[in-house]
């Protein structure tokens, strides 16, 4: 069942993929994956591989190759049951791929071995994963305006994302908080994001570690009239992050996303009438004229001034 899940999810999102595996850093993220595989199969280089096949064929697995291949799969698909976006999908099959490609290299070759894993610590270190650039109504903070934000209308109703550049779950979940900010975004109800990685006092003052064992990145807070209302994940009493899914539902439906919407359209429509009325100031009545009286009337008056 995982795996066709795994495989359902994957045709899915098959044009997303492909514009992916486009850029650079997944360009060379697949080469180095499919690197053993390359060198197993790849007649010329091959035949100079040591081999444990019964047949002395170097250029096929042997059964401990397909064994490390094999428990490679199950872990991929383990993981990617969490998974929630196509770069979380394809982060996992690559880290773990690169990952089973230094054991059997160093299993065939120390020496090819340590040459893949200073190719691996390399990159690592010069290639970042490609940020999300796409459409997005949030409101970036630093340490000096995010309080003034928070404080600054007691009807805005803010929810932020503690996050850092370095992480590859924050980088993973940058499209679906995008794609929440652009349907619920409104006048009274605003996403906002911080960066702890850069601003260390914002990750003291509102409890957010940024350390990667705590498992705290990315949280999202949700703040009414300046004040912290709710935050997933929770924290338990030892200071570590209960796990929660950051799927685009559980998020709309913990954060009731879309009675917040409803209820900050109001204070939407109220701003707009105050607009209205200040371009537009009503037009004072104008007092009516006193209506003169009728001819009989007049002539009844007269008659009372003569008796």
């Amino acid at each position: 069942m995982a795996l066709l899940t795994t495989l359902f999810a994957f045709l899915y999102h098959l044009p997303q993929v492909y514009k992916w595996l486009l850029k650079p850093y997944y360009v060379a993220s697949l080469f180095m994956s499919i690197a053993f595989l390359a060198v197993r199969k790849t007649p010329g280089i091959c035949d100079q591989l040591n081999t444990q096949r019964e047949d002395g064929n170097p250029c096929d697995f042997d059964w401990r190759e397909v064994e490390i291949l094999m428990f490679l799969s199950a872990i991929v698909m383990m993981k990617n049951r969490r998974a929630i976006t196509v770069e979380q999908h394809l982060g996992n099959i690559i880290l773990f791929s690169k990952v089973a490609n230094v054991i059997l290299f160093f299993r065939l070759d120390i020496r090819i071995g340590l040459l893949y894993l200073t190719l691996c610590i390399v990159f690592l270190m010069t290639c970042k994963p490609p940020l999300y650039m796409g459409p997005e109504y949030i409101k970036y903070f630093s340490d000096k305006t995010i309080d003034d934000e928070l404080d600054r209308d007691p009807r805005v109703t803010w929810i932020v994302e503690f996050f850092a550049n370095w992480s590859p779950e924050c980088q993973s979940f940058a499209s679906v908080y995008a794609d929440l900010s652009l349907k619920y975004n409104c006048a009274g109800l605003k996403f906002g994001k911080v960066d702890i990685g850069r601003y260390g006092e914002v990750s003291k003052k509102y409890k957010v570690s940024a350390s990667p064992l705590s498992k705290q990145l990315p949280s999202l807070v949700l703040f009414q009239g300046g004040k912290e209302v709710m935050r997933r994940p929770q924290v338990d009493k030892k200071g570590r992050a209960v796990s929660w899914s950051f799927t685009e539902e559980n998020i709309i439906r913990e954060f009731n996303l879309n009675e917040l919407y409803q209820k900050s359209k109001k204070l939407n429509k109220s701003k707009g009438d105050k607009l209205m009325q200040s371009q537009f100031p009503p037009v004072p009545e104008e007092d009516e004229p006193e209506q003169p009286g009728t001819p009989a009337e007049e002539d009844v008056v007269e008659s009372k001034k003569d008796k």
